[in-house]
């Protein structure tokens, strides 16, 4: 014997509307979940079908003291869906009078562009045109490294790179030097310490003639 189908959620919210219409009467909610099994919604949807309905403006609700009511009528179901149905025409006609502005843009913009020999060519040539300039660009982009702004850009850069360098070989040397004169008897292990980071005994300044320009 096959298992009984459970309702969907479109057939749990016609059945609890149905409950609204027949009575015709507001409902606190644990009235509602009371009679949702009469209609076949267990309780433990009862909460979330009405929600449903309420956030689809199907189901009002209201606050009165310290209780939630939940009311629907015949009428505000009908009205709600005339509203519905005045904004889905008033789209449709919009979309119509959008399409027909766009059919006589796209004509306007065929106009002039007619096939012919004479398009043709034009459009051959300036497709010569822009396979020639792809060239150009290409070879330039070969030359990019001969050019005299990117080699002098490269020098101020090198300039720029080695300042910053001797002024943190200077730094590294000052505070060498005041370890040296506040931890005396620390010696080797500061030794130590500077070898662990990579400063060696010819660590110096840089010289800006040893530095490479290609």
């Amino acid at each position: 014997m096959s298992k009984k189908r459970g309702l969907s959620l479109e057939e749990k919210r016609e059945k609890m509307l149905q409950i609204f219409y027949e009575s015709q009467d507001f409902f606190l909610l644990k009235e509602l979940e009371k009679l949702g099994p009469r209609k076949g919604v267990i309780t433990q949807s009862v909460k979330d079908v009405v929600q449903s309905l309420v956030d689809d403006d199907l189901v009002s609700k209201d606050k009165i003291g310290t209780s939630v009511y939940f009311w629907s009528l015949p009428s505000c179901a009908g009205n709600q869906l005339r509203n519905v149905y005045h904004k889905l025409e008033s789209d449709l006609q919009s979309s119509k009078k959008r399409l027909v502005e766009l059919v006589d843009q796209c004509n306007s913009l065929k106009k002039g562009r007619e096939e012919s020999d004479e398009r043709e060519k034009a459009l051959a040539e300036l497709k010569a045109i822009e396979k020639k300039h792809n060239m150009l660009k290409d070879e330039m982009c070969q030359y990019a490294d001969n050019d005299p702004a990117a080699f002098e850009a490269m020098k101020e850069a090198i300039e720029v790179a080695h300042a910053a360098a001797n002024r943190w070989t200077d730094n590294i040397f000052t505070l060498r030097q005041w370890c040296s004169n506040n931890f005396p008897q620390a010696k080797e292990q500061l030794e130590n310490m500077y070898k662990e980071v990579g400063i060696s005994d010819d660590f110096d300044y840089l010289e800006l003639s040893a530095v490479p320009l290609s």
